[in-house]
């Protein structure tokens, strides 16, 4: 498969499970956790279809289109073992959706970074809270959902707390 269509099939995934997750959560009360802001197009995406939502939003530095970035308030900048850790007792229990999307392209550093982050969103969550990632994270009382039609197996990962 060439670069562009793994690209593509990557970016169709991101959107079925982010929309699939945003029906799921619905119009819950909590907050929106977006886990690398990159050139800030899913960040977009959330905030159009959660516009009454406080999503905030982790990453190692801030590069994404001015109109795709979250004010200072919504913007947590650094290493994100430092910043998740640092958030747990701001959102405990409170997070009703995650979008993650920091793989490395390195299969090791991935399996390093899903298992810190899933510990570190444990008890950010809250119940029924959906996590959408392109990593598959171990997250203690969370169970898989079903992903779209769309999403082929090991593309994307999703998972329900409690659920």
């Amino acid at each position: 498969m060439s670069r562009l269509d793994s690209v593509i099939r990557r970016l169709k995934a991101q959107r079925s499970c982010i929309d699939a997750a945003v029906a799921i959560v619905g119009r819950r009360a909590g907050v929106v956790l977006e886990l690398g802001l990159g050139n800030g197009r899913t960040y977009d995406h959330l905030r159009e279809h959660m516009p009454d939502q406080e999503i905030f939003v982790f990453d190692r530095q801030s590069a994404a289109h001015p109109h795709s970035t979250p004010d200072v308030s919504h913007m947590i900048l650094g290493d994100l073992k430092q910043t998740l850790l640092a958030a747990q007792a701001r959102f405990h229990k409170t997070v009703v959706l995650v979008h993650s999307d920091v793989g490395t392209g390195n299969d090791a550093e991935n399996a390093m970074l899903a298992e810190f982050v899933g510990l570190a969103l444990e008890p950010m969550l809250a119940p029924g809270a959906v996590v959408v990632s392109d990593q598959a994270f171990v997250i203690p009382g969370t169970n898989p959902i079903e992903l779209p039609p769309d999403v082929p197996l090991g593309r994307y990962f999703m998972l329900r707390l409690g659920g």
